[in-house]
C-alpha cells in the first residue's frame, strides 16, 4: 500500500500526506472499523502504508482536522466518534472517491430541492428577508473577490433556506451534506476554488426571489439547477486535475469550491 508520488509529466503533483490520508480512509473501510475503534500507532500505520512517519503524522492531522480521526494523547488514534446514529452508516465515506462525492451531490440535489420547495411555501417574512440578505451577501463577496466572505455568506444562505423549510430533518440533512462536502474540499482541492463565484451568487439571488414570491416549483427547479451547476464544475475540475489540462484560469478571486458549495 505504499503511496506513490506521480511524475509531474504524468499529471498534477499530489502531496504525500494526501495520498496517505486516502489510504488511511481506505484502511478504515477495508477493515470495517467503526467510530471509537482504535487504529495502529503512528509508527504502525507508517509501516503498513509504506510511508514515512512524518508524512503519516501529517495525514493523521488532516483527517483529525476534518473529523474523520480522533487523536487522544497517551491513548492512540481512533476512528472519530459519530455525533448521531445515522453517521454510523457514513463512517466509510471516501471524500476523494468520485463515486462517493457524486452520490453526495445527488443526495444534495434531492434534499435541497425539497427544502427550497417547502421554504417557498412556509417561509415567514422574517425568514424571507434573511434568505434574500444572505443571497445578496454572496453577490457582494463575489464582486469583491472575497472567497472567505463568500463561503460564510453561502453557508448562511443555505442554512436560512433550511430554516425557512420548517423541518429539522431537512435542516440536519443539509448540514450533514456540508460537513461531508468539506472533507472532500480539503483533501481534493486544498482550498482551491474551482467554480464561478458570480454564477453561484446569481443563482442564490434567483432562488431567494422564487422563495419570496411563494413559487415552490420555481424555487425547487432553480435549486436543482444550482446543484447541477456545482456537479458540472466539480467534474470539470476533476478532469483538469487528472489530465492536467493547461490554460484553465485559476485565479482564486474568481472561483469557488463546488464541494464547499455542495455542503453550504
Amino acid at each position: 500500500m505504499a503511496p506513490t508520488t506521480p511524475d509531474p509529466q504524468d499529471g498534477p503533483y499530489r502531496p504525500g500526506y494526501e495520498l496517505v490520508a486516502e489510504q488511511l480512509l481506505a484502511y478504515v473501510a477495508e477493515h470495517d472499523l467503526r467510530p471509537g475503534d482504535r487504529l495502529p500507532t503512528e509508527k504502525g500505520l507508517a509501516e503498513l502504508l509504506g510511508a514515512t512517519r512524518n508524512v503519516t503524522r501529517e495525514a493523521v492531522k488532516v483527517l483529525a482536522a476534518i473529523g474523520r480521526l480522533s487523536v487522544r494523547k497517551g491513548a492512540g488514534i481512533f476512528v472519530a466518534a459519530a455525533g448521531d446514529p445515522t453517521d454510523q452508516q457514513l463512517v466509510h465515506y471516501q471524500p476523494t472517491d468520485m463515486e462517493h462525492v457524486l452520490m453526495l451531490l445527488d443526495y444534495r440535489r434531492l434534499i435541497e430541492a425539497e427544502t427550497a420547495r417547502r421554504a417557498a411555501t412556509l417561509a415567514t417574512p422574517i425568514e424571507v428577508r434573511a434568505v434574500r440578505d444572505h443571497a445578496a451577501r454572496t453577490v457582494e463577496a463575489s464582486r469583491a473577490g472575497d472567497v472567505t466572505g463568500f463561503g460564510a455568506a453561502d453557508a448562511a444562505f443555505h442554512d436560512a433556506v433550511g430554516l425557512a423549510a420548517h423541518n429539522v430533518f431537512l435542516q440536519s440533512g443539509v448540514t450533514n451534506a456540508r460537513r461531508f462536502a468539506g472533507q472532500s474540499d480539503v483533501l481534493l482541492f486544498h482550498g482551491d476554488v474551482p467554480g464561478s463565484l458570480e454564477t453561484a451568487g446569481a443563482q442564490h439571488v434567483a432562488i431567494a426571489e422564487a422563495i419570496a414570491a411563494g413559487d415552490p416549483d420555481r424555487a425547487s427547479a432553480l435549486m436543482i439547477e444550482h446543484v447541477d451547476t456545482t456537479r458540472h464544475q466539480f467534474e470539470r475540475r476533476i478532469r483538469d486535475r487528472v489530465f492536467n489540462i493547461p490554460g484553465r484560469p485559476q485565479a482564486p478571486d474568481q472561483r469557488f469550491s463546488p464541494l464547499r458549495e455542495a455542503g453550504a
